[in-house]
């Protein structure tokens, strides 16, 4: 006879939308009012759910904080390779579109939440260890869908450093645009440097 998973139960699924709620509401406050002003108080008030509830979900302020980022950053990364099918062919035009898709991660609420952790993480001991394992894996994943989408061949010569250039430049291009509207800017930047990473991945031979 086959036995089945037991199906979630009302409690069940209460518990995880509040648990999503709470992911939500963190990224939310760390980008609007900072590290400081980011308390579980606050984050559990605009979540709609008790203090309480939330420390039951996150004992503490670190565990709630680096939780959202990753939870958001996992979201983002999934809708990205969600859409990788939809790129040009491979060439220049495919080059551009992945550059322009990796610099989009690093802009907008979720690159202004992690700065704030960032930032927060240099004087504060217990954040520091979380936030550089997160920043890590978070690293490394952006560097595998990057390669991957380009179809890189890390093998070949500067081919692994222009891709690590890549998302370093679309890291400071989300701090540029922190304080002011720097898309016009960025639109030219990312066109010339499709050019110089499709140099890279498919050098023209003499």
């Amino acid at each position: 006879m086959t036995t089945h998973p037991a199906a979630r139960t009302p409690q069940q699924d209460r518990s995880r939308a509040t648990r999503q709620r709470l992911l939500a509401a963190a990224v939310d406050c760390l980008a609007e009012v900072g590290w400081n002003g980011s308390t579980v108080s606050v984050v559990a008030e605009r979540a709609g759910v008790s203090r309480g509830a939330a420390q039951h979900h996150f004992p503490t302020r670190e565990d709630l904080f680096t939780a959202a980022v990753e939870h958001v950053t996992a979201e983002r990364m999934a809708a990205v390779r969600a859409h990788a099918d939809e790129l040009p062919a491979v060439g220049p035009a495919r080059t551009e579109a992945v550059v322009d898709m990796i610099v989009r991660l690093y802009t907008g609420p979720l690159f202004r939440a992690a700065l704030h952790l960032w930032v927060a993480a240099a004087t504060e001991e217990p954040l520091r260890e979380r936030i550089v394992a997160l920043e890590g894996h978070v690293g490394r994943e952006a560097h595998r869908a990057t390669v991957e989408f380009l179809g890189a061949d890390e093998s070949a010569p500067g081919v692994r450093e222009t891709v690590q250039a890549t998302l370093d430049m679309a890291r400071g291009l989300g701090l540029a645009n922190l304080l002011t509207d720097d898309s016009a800017r960025r639109s030219g930047v990312i066109r010339q440097w499709a050019g110089v990473l499709e140099s890279t991945l498919r050098p023209v031979r003499p």
